[in-house]
């Protein structure tokens, strides 16, 4: 019955399926014929494409020439913004024409592709140092997933389907409009080897492939750029694209345009990485940070809270331990387990009380009672503290004991604590007995007292963050004197990268590490607004379909499934779920054990590093030889994967480590049953947990996967469901037993479904505080290209003129003030006005602009003819260059100022992101008023030089890219404590301020766990049950 509702409603994928049947049939129709073509015929067929696409764009492509050299000449503003809306027409009419040729060769093309790999079996070269015999030829669904690809979607294909190769075709096809195509990895081994290995089939074809590593210099990297084909990594890219926008000669450019990319892996690049930021900074006159000078007092603090979490854990486990618990007993049990959840929720005493469900039960009992009331209670558990940790949300607060505890003194207690901003702004304003001028410098004096101590908090919270919720040798670790990130992904060591906000450097002075000098931003872009800046965007991985609306809403990249070549036969087992951790390795080793002495291999897939080197310690004791990878082996990855497969073989790996490369089954192997996966932990996202079990059963080969769980693990103890927890203790489950059945793996889904939601959202969240800074980044680069291509600027400084001189006739004209009026402007454009009071009042605010506007452009045009057009041309790009590079820079700056601590304006009932958005908007106004006025100075002052000066102006100076210094952020803690996301209530577990105000939540409301249920189905029914 289920199968004829299938045929009678396919779904989405099998609809897209039978769409793309009939091009692949064509396909191969053209593949047969082309067998009677010699070598020399089959690659004069590249020459065939690329002039039936010069053909059809010929005449578009000759006409943007002509209005692009139009530019330079000397055009009224009015006709230069015709041209420009021209030219992007033009533009889109050019990509619309070459995207229906290239579809009307599609077939072709994939078929002399699918030609020239089967020419080149059995020939050998070399790939990333690795001599490799080419035998692959393109089957169907691999003709499928290159179509998908061309069209600009994302291919889901499973692991070992052959993804790079696929990449061929429509890297070839769209190669043929000579625009250059860039195909994206993960790292700089695989760009270089995938370069080496499929560039054969591309240079047989008479295409030019190239490949852009860390180390190449500008020269080189221009020359891999121009090739048709370049290969590199998302970092390297992005930066190219940010110093491209810093160089002061167009000769330095070393991309092209960005036409269209494939994205290997995309769901690691676009969803894990996209959202944080890639920047270029250099270094500034002084370090500015209070982290050395105020850590000795956090770990003071950070013990104290240690030494009270020990008592009252040691407490609660002493009340637990009795026979016959009274009920004042039991009170002070939850109360001590409520209170240490607060302070230390990753405490390894209080981890292991709550692995009994009756103590987690009594921990839900007793925070419902205190979150009554809109949590007015709460603060009776908190006030005992030093500070509060909120894991979910990534949040730390100090508390008042806290402060008294870092600041003994009330002066000293007063610094940890923010001014009520606008009471005291409106008592100022109100004080009777203080002048005009009194009142602005005390107002200065609170804005300036206000940024101090928020700077000062903004610290204490990163210190705390890095005490309590980061861990060596799990998410970093401490390499050369320097604090190394952990990709929690892969277990690879991010090289470069960098905890955002200050993090990093809180981290480096809880390590005792040099904590590196404040930089000053000079660029920055995130991944996200890079890709979007390509006409068409692509991606390939295989595990994209759960972040599927993700993708379509963000990049409108829609998702295709692409069958496997042969049906998958792995055994994907139910979940174990034990009660401890102890328990679940225990139970990993000896499966271990099993499947050693059944001769098949077992790769064990850990979130961590610690796990990883946990369940070694355990091998080792029981001498069983394995293999571990990890951030500590990661420069072994390719050899160790490689021996992956062969019988016995033991690969302890984080989930993502080793992808990219597969892992091929050694003799004996497949009969033994082939291989078999063991996860030990859920990760929170269910893509990381198909990419490990991914790993076995490719192309139709057995294997088996199981994933290990206990009550300790985080997914279990933050998001999943307490009715495990319950079900376990009313079977009874003994030490060491466990549960296993498909409703709870489904239900341990559904919590991770349910954290991918909460991650959607604050991914939204901080892409609309991206999208601030990308707004005001394509406006300024936009200015930056107009004037580096050679464009005649002299519209641009004449429109910069009328809005000064507006600016300026208002401000003189309401205050009568005729001579300064004069002196302004003779000041900024050399020339002298005569006008008497008389005239003054008689030409009025409108005469006055016209006379001042009019006289200051008959002086530069008089200056025009003086110096010559070219030389007044060159003297406009030299002043638009430098200023908005020098203005640009100061503007990041104050935007990494305002974003520092714009999340303490929620403390004051005000959304954080409106209230960076309307700050930021006013910041980039300025900033663009600024570059006005010192633009029009510039070269009006500039051009009062004798003509044989003026000769010798040069070009702005070329930054010295040893000074800069490149980094890619972690997006680890980027979540905002200010505003609520939306559809979510705020955390109930965090103490309110005195001056916050937060409604009650309502059974129907949404939960506050950011779930989406209502709070009736969630954690309002989970509080009932727990104190029934």
């Amino acid at each position: 019955m289920l199968n004829i509702f299938r045929k009678l409603f396919p779904s989405k994928h099998e609809k897209d399926l039978v769409s793309i049947t009939p091009i692949v049939d064509e396909i191969n129709i053209l593949f047969e014929e082309y067998e009677s073509l010699s070598d020399e015929q089959l690659k004069e067929k590249t020459n065939e494409f690329r002039e039936r696409i010069n053909s059809e764009t010929d005449e578009t492509k000759s006409k943007i020439a002509e209005l692009q050299e139009s530019l330079k000449e000397d055009l009224p503003h009015e006709e230069r913004m015709n041209i420009y809306e021209e030219l992007e027409n033009l533009e889109k009419e050019n990509y619309a024409v070459i995207a229906a040729v290239l579809d009307d060769i599609l077939p072709e093309a994939f078929a002399v592709v699918k030609q020239a790999c089967k020419r080149l079996c059995g020939t050998e070269w070399e790939a990333a140092g690795n001599k490799i015999r080419w035998n692959m030829v393109p089957y169907d669904v691999q003709l499928i997933g290159g179509i998908v690809l061309h069209k600009g979607k994302i291919a889901e294909m499973a692991t070992g389907e052959g993804k790079t190769l696929v990449a061929t075709l429509p890297l070839y096809l769209n190669a043929l409009a000579g625009k250059g195509v860039h195909l994206i990895t993960v790292n700089d081994y695989l760009a270089k080897r995938d370069s080496e290995w499929m560039g054969q089939v591309f240079k047989y074809l008479g295409l030019t492939v190239g490949v852009i590593l860390n180390d190449m210099d500008p020269n080189k990297r221009r020359e891999m750029y121009n090739c048709d084909i370049t290969y590199g990594t998302n970092n390297e890219f992005g930066f190219d694209y940010l110093r491209d926008n810093m160089v002061v000669d167009k000769d330095f450019l070393v991309q092209r345009e960005h036409y269209y990319a494939i994205v290997d892996e995309v769901d690691s690049v676009l969803i894990d990485e996209a959202r944080t930021p890639l920047i270029i900074s250099g270094p500034v006159e002084a370090a500015k940070h209070k982290y050395d000078e105020l850590n000795p007092r956090i770990k003071r603090l950070v013990e104290a809270q240690k030494n009270l979490v020990n008592k009252m854990t040691a407490e609660a486990e002493t009340i637990l331990a009795k026979e016959n618990i009274s009920d004042e007993d039991m009170a002070k049990a939850g109360m001590a387990l409520l209170r240490s959840y607060h302070a230390l929720p990753k405490h390894n005493k209080l981890q292991k009380l709550l692995s009994d469900p009756g103590n987690k039960k009594l921990l839900l009992a007793t925070e419902a009672e205190y979150m009554r009331d809109k949590s007015k209670n709460m603060h009776i558990v908190d006030d005992e503290l030093y500070f509060l940790i909120e894991e979910k949300s990534h949040v730390t607060d100090l508390t008042e004991k806290g402060r008294e505890f870092l600041a003994p003194s009330q002066e000293e207690r007063d610094f940890f604590t923010l001014p009520d901003f606008g009471s005291e702004i409106v008592s100022i304003d109100n004080n009777p007995d203080l002048s005009a001028e009194e009142k602005e410098l005390k107002k200065d004096e609170l804005s300036k007292n206000y940024a101090e101590r928020s700077d000062v908090l903004h610290t204490v919270q990163q210190l705390l963050k890095a005490y309590g919720l980061y861990d060596k040798d799990v998410d970093y670790v401490v390499q050369d004197g320097k604090v190394m990130i952990v990709d929690e992904f892969t277990g690879r060591i991010l090289s470069g990268r960098r905890y955002s906000e200050g993090l990093h450097q809180a981290i480096e002075a809880k390590e005792n590490v040099h904590v590196e000098k404040d930089t000053q931003t000079l660029a920055t872009i995130t991944l996200q607004n890079y890709f979007r800046l390509y006409k068409k965007l692509a991606g390939m991985t295989g595990t994209a379909e759960t972040e599927a609306a993700e993708f379509f809403d963000i990049y409108k990249l829609d998702v295709n499934v692409i069958p496997t070549n042969k049906e998958c036969i792995r055994n994907d087992m139910n979940d174990f779920i034990y009660k401890t951790k102890r328990e679940k390795y225990n139970a990993v080793i000896d499966e271990i054990v099993e499947m050693r002495n059944q001769r098949r291999p077992v790769l064990v897939g850990t979130t961590t590093v610690e796990v990883s080197e946990t369940i070694s310690r355990l091998l080792k004791r029981k001498n069983i030889p394995h293999e571990v990878l990890n951030a500590k082996q990661h420069a072994r990855e390719a050899q160790i994967v490689e021996n992956a497969g062969l019988p016995g073989a033991i690969t302890i790996a984080t989930n993502m480590a080793g992808r990219g490369t597969d892992i091929k089954l050694g003799p004996g192997v497949a009969e033994a049953g082939g291989l078999h996966i063991i996860g030990t932990e859920r990760h929170e996202s269910r893509r990381i947990d198909r990419q490990l079990r991914g790993r076995a059963g490719r192309q139709g080969d057995p294997g088996a996967s199981k994933f290990y769980l206990s009550l300790e693990d985080e997914l279990m103890r933050l998001f999943g469901s307490e009715r495990i927890a319950n079900v376990m203790q009313r079977l009874g489950i003994e030490e060491g037993e466990a549960i296993e059945h498909k409703m709870i793996t489904n239900s341990v889904e559904r919590a991770q479904k349910k954290v991918e939601e909460n991650n959607f959202a604050i991914r939204k969240r901080l892409l609309e505080y991206d999208n601030v800074m990308n707004q005001q980044r394509e406006v300024i680069y936009s200015k930056r290209r107009q004037a580096l291509m050679g464009e005649r600027l002299k519209d641009e400084i004449f429109e910069m003129v009328d809005k000064s001189v507006e600016n300026t006739v208002n401000k003189y004209y309401e205050e009568g003030d005729v001579d300064g009026l004069i002196e302004e402007i003779q000041r900024t454009y050399l020339v002298r006005i005569n006008v008497t009071p008389e005239e003054f009042q008689k030409l009025g605010e409108s005469g006055l602009k016209e006379l001042i506007i009019n006289e200051a452009k008959a002086y530069y045009n008089r200056k025009e003819e003086k110096y010559g057009t070219e030389l007044m041309g060159k003297i406009e790009r030299f002043a638009t260059l430098s200023i908005i590079d020098e203005k640009w820079k100061e503007h990041l700056r104050e935007m990494d100022d305002l974003k520092e601590g714009i999340n303490f304006r929620a403390y004051g009932q005000k959304d954080p992101l409106l209230e960076y958005k309307s700050d930021g908007f006013k910041l980039f106004v300025e900033m663009l008023d600024s570059l006005s006025d010192n633009i029009i100075k510039f070269i009006f002052k500039f051009t009062s030089q004798a003509p044989e000066e003026a000769q010798n102006v040069r070009t702005p100076t070329q930054v010295n890219p040893s000074r800069l210094r490149t980094y890619h952020e972690s997006s680890a803690g980027m979540g905002y404590v200010g505003g609520p996301q939306e559809g979510q209530g705020q955390d109930q577990n965090v103490k309110q301020q005195p001056v916050h105000v937060g409604d009650k939540i309502g059974r129907n409301d949404p939960c506050y766990c950011g779930s989406g249920k209502k709070f009736k189905n969630c954690h309002g029914r989970q509080s009932k049950e727990a104190i029934k």
